[in-house]
Formats: C-alpha cells, structure tokens, sequence
C-alpha cells in the first residue's frame, strides 16, 4: 500500500510540474505577441524626434547628429539572400551622446570603395545590439574587418564608448549601397507549440498511469 501511494505522489508531482510548465508557456505566448504587436506599431508609425536620450528598441525615429567618416566600421554580414558581405556603420554624435548608425549592406567585393557621409538629418529605428557570440571569430581592427561590435575593441579603434543600442538608417535609396538592412517584427514565437507539448506530456503520463492502476491495483 506504501508503495502505491509513494507511486501515485510521484505521477502527481509530474503531472503537476508539466501542467506548470505549460501555463508558464501560455503566459509567455501572451507576452510575446503583444511584445509583436508593439513592435509592429512602432514600426508602422511615424518617426519621433530623437534627442540621445531614454533609447528604447525599435523607436522609429528621426534626428539631427555628427558623422564620423574616419572611424567607419566594416562588419561582416549577410544579407537576406544570405550573400557575404558587410555593414557599414559610422559613429553618430548626438547631443554629445555616442551611437552606432547602420547604414546598409554592401558586397564583399565592395569593402574598399569611399563610404563617406555628408549629412546631419537622419531617419532610423533603435535597435538593441545582439549578445556576444563566442563562435564568432575575433576583429580584426588593422584591416577593418569586424565580426561583433564588443565594447573593447569599440574603445580601442575609436576611442570611446557607445550605446548598446544601434541606429539601422531607413529611407534611403534602394538602388544605392550601402542598402539599408530590413528591421521587422519577425522574432520567434514557438512558445504554443511548448505548451501543447509540456500538457501532452502530462495527459500521457496521466493515462499511462490510469491504465497502470486498473491493471494492477
């Protein structure tokens, strides 16, 4: 008798931790489509003024600032047809405040060409820089040939520090490089398809047991 009630706590606490589990993935599927949602409206809006302060991700907007043309940096990346190349960004001074501004995509065979920029007036959308991948290969600032923006090497090729938030350019001519990088709402939402998983689990093993217990109880 001990040992089917020890039996029957332990099918419980499974069942109850995989039903939890699943509601944590339902609560988190609320919270990543609203978080789309807001994006996508932010995205879709008209650009607000932006002054250097308060960055907040995906903001469209639009601002007066300082361009760097000597201290451009040339990431590697791929673009949406997965064809090699790089980022431009250059610093952007606004408001005495330190940014990064994406400009777009060129081929890699265009990395050596004038990418120098003569304008104050800017439109873009505020995007939070990515975690650092340890798989990536380190910079290679002498060449100008960049995989990851880690602050260190930020510091040690241009002098200062920068927001953790990048500016990708928009409204520009599209048949011009650098072309500006596509910024959307598409972000991975696979938390239903967690939930259905973490209940099935716990309707399974809630049968298996039921079946186990008419059988030998």
């Amino acid at each position: 008798m001990k040992n089917k009630l020890s039996f029957t706590v332990f099918v419980y606490f499974f069942i109850i931790i995989f039903l939890s589990l699943g509601s944590w993935q339902i609560v988190r599927l609320n919270w990543k489509i609203n978080l789309i949602k807001s994006i996508e409206n932010s995205l879709e809006s008209e650009p607000i003024k932006f002054q250097g302060s308060n960055p907040k991700n995906f903001d469209k907007i639009h601002f007066e600032g300082i361009i760097d043309n000597i201290k451009i940096i040339k990431l590697y990346s791929l673009n949406e047809k997965g064809e090699p190349g790089f980022d431009i960004l250059n610093p952007v001074y606004i408001n005495n405040k330190n940014f990064l501004l994406n400009r777009g995509w060129i081929p890699r065979e265009l990395k050596d060409d004038n990418y120098d920029l003569n304008e104050t007036n800017f439109k873009g959308i505020l995007k939070l820089k990515s975690n650092f991948n340890y798989f990536k290969p380190d910079n290679n600032i002498l060449d100008n040939y960049w995989f990851t923006l880690k602050e260190e090497d930020l510091i040690k090729y241009i002098g200062k520090e920068f927001s953790p938030f990048i500016i990708y350019q928009i409204d520009k001519n599209e048949n011009i490089y650098p072309r500006n990088k596509n910024i959307n709402a598409n972000i991975s939402n696979n938390h239903l398809k967690y939930s259905l998983t973490w209940f099935s689990l716990a309707i399974s093993i809630f049968l298996i047991y039921l079946y186990f217990r008419k059988k030998n109880y």
